[in-house]
């Protein structure tokens, strides 16, 4: 069964996460995705533990699909090689400071020179315009600028850091977005696209919540642990087991059925609590209410109490009890794949399904100039040719 990118063929220059992670996706939807890495250490991530046999699966976990080419774009004779295979790409994915690629002969005014229908997509920190533009920006720093770390943690005490990657998961998501669109756009004789996708941005954009609230009312939202912003309850709760269960009622009638399943319905009454916005409102004395008679259970009782009431909660789980989870098992959410050199391993498969055409894993991530002789050969060069590149530097080729 075809997938749906298949034909479609992506160069990433990309380093990190944010490019790689949206080459990943395509790469799972079937594009052939051909990662372009610098010489001797490739990708950054390829050093970033943990490591098995010398191979990072931290690099694995964001580069499947892909087949490796190592060119040093310092010399003209690689740059040539990308402008060659650009003529036949349909993507170009970059991830580089604002600038560099225009250094190199590689923007996306020589690339689409040489393929005028090619979607160019460049990911960076501050985007490709203003003041900014060649600032450098990790993860980290975007969720600081962008104002999305302000908002998290506990009122008057430090933001706490998202214990997962937000800026550049969410950069590589409107990334993909916007290269689909861009392959659209061709497919409906439109011509290619140039994207300019900003991490700041991008966490601008998915903070909706807090950025509808200023700008509506001029009010500049605060931290509030694990609370919600505009519904109550709707929070972690600790349980008599010491355990924490998530527990949300967006409205009327969930409220109705925790307050029952809480043997609380006495208070269904309370004019404090009668809607949405007072509920928010009277926050304070609702948590006095509910929290001691949530924390007099222990989390499976409690859990299996408010699911049977249809009321939406989850027991907080650790990395490891998500996969020993019946229904992430069932979904078969982690898949097994061979590497070469790290063996038989588990990763996550990608989260889409579809009724034909699955994504699929098709190839383990590659070793550093894995492909580099073959898509060499697929370019017309001969082995003699690439002998000679490589003796020069311009190319590594891996010796398996």
């Amino acid at each position: 069964m075809p997938l749906p990118l298949e034909g479609i063929r992506v160069l990433e220059l990309g380093n990190f996460i944010a490019g790689p992670f949206c080459g990943m996706l395509l790469g799972d939807m079937g594009a052939d995705v051909i990662k372009i890495e610098r010489p001797s250490r490739g990708d950054q991530t390829r050093a970033m533990p943990p490591l098995i046999h010398g191979e990072s699966a931290s690099f694995a976990a964001l580069n499947r699909n892909k087949r490796s080419l190592v060119l040093d774009l310092k010399q003209k004779e690689a740059q040539e090689i990308v402008l060659a295979l650009a003529k036949d790409a349909d993507v170009f994915l970059e991830n580089n400071r604002p600038g560099v690629l225009e250094s190199l002969g590689l923007g996306a005014d020589a690339i689409k020179k040489v393929n005028p229908k090619i979607v160019y997509t460049s990911v960076s920190g501050f985007g490709q315009t203003g003041p900014d533009r060649k600032r450098a920006g990790v993860n980290l720093i975007i969720e600081a600028f962008s104002g999305t770390l302000s908002v998290t943690g506990r009122p008057n005490e430090m933001p706490v850091r998202p214990g997962i990657q937000t800026a550049d998961i969410f950069g590589a998501m409107f990334a993909t977005y916007a290269t689909l669109c861009g392959l659209i756009s061709v497919l409906q004789n439109r011509g290619g696209k140039t994207i300019d996708v900003s991490l700041v941005e991008a966490s601008i954009a998915a903070a909706a919540w807090e950025t509808a609230s200023f700008l509506a009312t001029g009010e500049v939202p605060e931290r509030m642990g694990d609370q919600h912003r505009l519904n109550a309850p709707y929070q972690l709760f600790e349980t008599s087991d010491q355990q924490y269960l998530a527990i949300g009622t967006p409205n009327d009638q969930l409220f109705e059925r925790l307050m029952q399943s809480l043997k609380l319905e006495n208070s269904l009454s309370d004019p404090r609590f009668a809607s949405y916005v007072l509920r928010k409102k009277n926050e304070s004395d609702l948590l006095a209410l509910v929290t001691p008679a949530i924390r007099s259970l222990d989390s499976t009782t409690l859990e299996s109490l408010l699911r049977k009431a249809g009321v939406p909660c989850a027991r907080m789980n650790n990395i490891k009890e998500v996969f020993e989870d019946s229904h992430i098992i069932d979904r078969k959410v982690a898949v097994e794949v061979n590497h070469p050199v790290m063996g038989k391993m588990q990763t996550v498969r990608n989260p889409i399904l579809m009724e034909e055409g699955n994504p699929v894993i098709r190839r383990h991530a590659p070793l550093l100039g894995e492909h580099s002789q073959e898509i060499l050969r697929q370019l017309g060069k001969s082995d003699v040719e690439i002998a000679s590149l490589e003796a020069q530097g311009v190319v590594l080729v891996h010796k398996g």
